[in-house]
């Protein structure tokens, strides 16, 4: 076998245990980072006539995904941050309608715009948690939390901080903010609205009965500073980027900074709300699983693997807007992270610059393609570690107005390309 073909197989089987990450009892990080591992080492035998060559290719990946692992850690950092001192309820806490149809639009409302700014996974176990404490029916909850996948997905698509595929596209400048948010903000919102309409109909107008009254602890010390302070840092990233052309990252450090002097002021002595404490609270094995797939994926695009698929692909489905859609489709199977870098290693940006209908196409179909299946996306995977909500429901109850959604969205966002792009 060549060496290309050892490497394709080195991912196959990487790609195999992570997507089969709780039937081999291995971590979906650890094969992420073998994976990559093996890729790369299998990469220094195709060069061995010029050695060096592929530590060089290594470096140039390294410095484009060690900026997406430094925003993550960041943006992590701060909304965990918000999160130890419980300030979200100050979103929660200001839902009091108990009619279920309102409850189901101001759910689904509020988490679609709160996602943008939050990462998605988070806002939709801040929005569950809120559920818990409104909603005692176990088949009413169930329909809620699938609205808040279905919504927490598509609010993230449409902004450059909201999910992980449009940070990614937007630090390796494939996308810009005013572009992403002027020509995904309809989109994604449609996905959600077919949906929620035809769940509106089917739920009784009536009156969701709450779980029996629990006392509540009080909010942490300096609450409502912290989320404002957060929120106001996630918010300020593109404003900083737009000003001075620096990298996300810089400006995500400058939130992070900023507001660990200021916890550091307001909590001398509770150290549990420092930010020592709250790093060590990070989900770390995500960071490493980003950073092992990136680099694996990187390593089929240095062989040059990516762009024979890419000419495949164009061979045999010829339009690239039916290879957009059905790579949004295929992110409900294969996680959106990888399927995002594919796109960026196939399609250079010298022949696809910034803002073309390519990437901001992708962006909305990897960002809500994922929620056809609940296993689709990270958002999806917690929910339903929450809810004890079957895959198999899921896909009765929620893929085929999850499908006509995101295809509603799609052709909405080719309509407005061809109109205004």
């Amino acid at each position: 076998m060549s060496v290309d073909g050892l490497i394709v197989l080195a991912f196959v089987a990487g790609y195999l245990a992570i997507v089969l990450e709780h039937n081999v009892s291995v971590n979906k990080a650890a094969a992420a980072i073998l994976t990559a591992v093996a890729c790369w080492v299998l990469i220094t035998f195709r060069t061995t006539s010029r050695p060096g060559e592929a530590f060089l290719h290594l470096n140039e990946h390294l410095a484009d995904i060690s900026q997406v692992i430094i925003f993550l850690i960041g943006a992590m950092t701060i909304v965990e941050l918000i999160n130890s001192h419980d300030g979200f309820r100050v979103i929660t806490d200001a839902i009091r309608t108990r009619n279920k149809r309102v409850l189901l639009w101001l759910i689904s409302l509020i988490t679609f715009f709160v996602s943008a700014v939050l990462d998605n996974l988070t806002t939709s176990i801040v929005m569950v948690s809120l559920l818990r404490r409104l909603v005692s029916d176990k088949q009413d909850r169930m329909i809620f939390a699938a609205m808040i996948i279905l919504s927490a997905n598509a609010g993230g698509a449409w902004s450059p901080i909201g999910d992980v595929t449009t940070t990614m596209l937007w630090i390796d400048q494939r996308i810009s903010s005013w572009k992403l948010i002027s020509f995904i903000f309809v989109p994604s919102l449609l996905s959600l609205l077919v949906p929620l309409l035809y769940f509106t109909f089917r739920v009784n107008n009536e009156d969701v009965i709450p779980p029996s009254a629990v006392e509540e602890k009080p909010r942490a010390w300096g609450a409502r500073r912290v989320f404002v302070l957060g929120i106001g840092a996630l918010v300020f990233v593109p404003v900083l980027r737009a000003l001075t052309g620096l990298p996300p990252y810089i400006g995500i450090l400058l939130g992070m900074g900023v507001m660990w002097a200021v916890t550091d002021r307001i909590h001398q002595e509770r150290h549990y709300l420092r930010v020592p404490h709250v790093l060590t609270k990070i989900d770390m094995s995500s960071v490493m699983f980003f950073l092992g797939i990136l680099l694996a994926v990187a390593a089929l695009e240095t062989a040059g693997l990516l762009g024979q698929l890419a000419s495949w692909m164009d061979a045999h489905l010829g339009s690239k807007d039916v290879i957009i859609c059905v790579m949004g489709i295929a992110s409900a199977i294969i996680d959106n992270v990888p399927l995002t870098a594919a796109a960026m290693g196939m399609y250079p940006v010298s022949v696809y610059p910034a803002d073309s209908k390519l990437w901001l196409e992708a962006a909305y179909a990897v960002g809500t393609g994922g929620s056809l299946l609940i296993i689709g996306s990270a958002a999806g995977v917690v929910v339903m570690g929450m809810e004890h909500i079957r895959f198999s429901w899921y896909f009765k109850k929620i893929a085929l107005p999850g499908l006509v959604g995101y295809l509603a969205g799609f052709f909405a966002f080719l309509l407005a390309f061809k109109l205004f792009g």
